[in-house]
């Protein structure tokens, strides 16, 4: 990865002028480990920072309230984004018994109060009911649009929010902790999923109500903890943020690759569809990328033994 190049823009700094990095084309992924109270809009911003990109995006808001993983994507990773927001997502967060809010955790203010605590065992023996595809109401303060606007901004505004429930998916759901007044959970999910709603509604149904005190994601898509970046780091060195950043093609490990000889990947880059040959090609496939020499050419899908591109990198 290169050096910014010589800054041409100088800005008000103090007394006198300080040089402003000039913006430059960056490509790859940033895990970013996002601290308690940082918005995702403002982690973005951190890492544009850090790297000087000129372009970034988050795949998937973390709420400010939450820590852990934000996968943040620079340059032409941006078009991988969707697979990234589709893979299941790990959770650990911690319900406070006795108290709902309005937010569904500590934000919010309390609208009901309840002097019952759960047993383990009554906690245990609900959690089926809240496994595999189950009907959910997003939370109020949520990020779901209503005829174009925010539900959270209608929310904020005093305005009555009515979300209708659908179908999510929750691969797992299990007790970490118990101690009577909390419960620490882990839970694996899919995309759509509110953790908040999963507190909420174990807390009406114990008949001891609830809210998400601790919230923290743990894995998004094909990203870990292992991947993750702290602020800290990034704002270390530019030795230290490089070495964080990961590889476009990191966002795709969870789908099959396909190595692509000079003239195919020729092909691809000006959008056009390969035709593949041999017994080793790959049958039909909903999704799958394309590589020559180890780098990235495209994502597409295999349709009726051709690759046909769909997104298109210069890398």
């Amino acid at each position: 990865m290169t050096e910014p190049t010589s800054p041409n823009v100088l800005e008000p700094q103090g007394q006198g002028f300080a040089p402003r990095p000039k913006k430059r084309d960056v490509h790859g992924w940033i895990v970013l480990d996002k601290p308690v109270g940082m918005t995702s809009t403002h982690a973005v911003a951190v890492v544009k920072r850090a790297f000087s990109a000129k372009k970034a995006g988050h795949a998937g808001t973390l709420d400010p309230l939450a820590s852990g993983l934000l996968p943040i994507a620079l340059g032409e990773a941006t078009k991988t984004v969707p697979f990234v927001m589709d893979g299941r997502k790990a959770y650990q967060f911690t319900v406070a018994w006795g108290t709902q809010t309005d937010t569904d955790d500590t934000e919010g203010k309390v609208i009901a109060t309840s002097d019952a605590r759960p047993e383990e065992a009554a906690i245990a023996a609900l959690l089926p009911r809240f496994t595999g595809t189950i009907s959910q109401v997003p939370p109020k303060f949520s990020a779901i649009k209503i005829a174009g606007e925010r539900a959270y901004d209608l929310a904020r505004e005093g305005e009555e929010v009515v979300l209708e429930a659908r179908p999510v998916e929750i691969d797992a759901l299990r007790i970490v902790s118990h101690d009577g007044a909390t419960t620490t959970f882990e839970a694996e999910c899919g995309k759509g999923t509110y953790v908040r709603a999963i507190a909420r509604d174990l807390g009406i149904a114990l008949g001891c109500l609830g809210h998400v005190a601790h919230l923290r994601r743990t894995r998004v898509g094909p990203f870990s903890v292992a991947d993750a970046a702290s602020v800290e780091t990034l704002r270390e060195s530019a030795e230290s943020a490089a070495a964080a950043l990961l590889p476009v093609k990191a966002a795709l490990s969870l789908i099959p690759e396909l190595p692509v000889h000079r003239d195919a990947a020729a092909r691809l880059k000006r959008g056009q569809s390969v035709l593949l040959r041999g017994r080793d090609a790959p049958v039909e496939s909903q999704a799958v990328y394309a590589t020559s020499g180890g780098i990235l050419i495209a994502t597409g899908s295999i349709e009726q033994g051709e690759f046909v591109p769909h997104r298109v990198f210069n890398l």
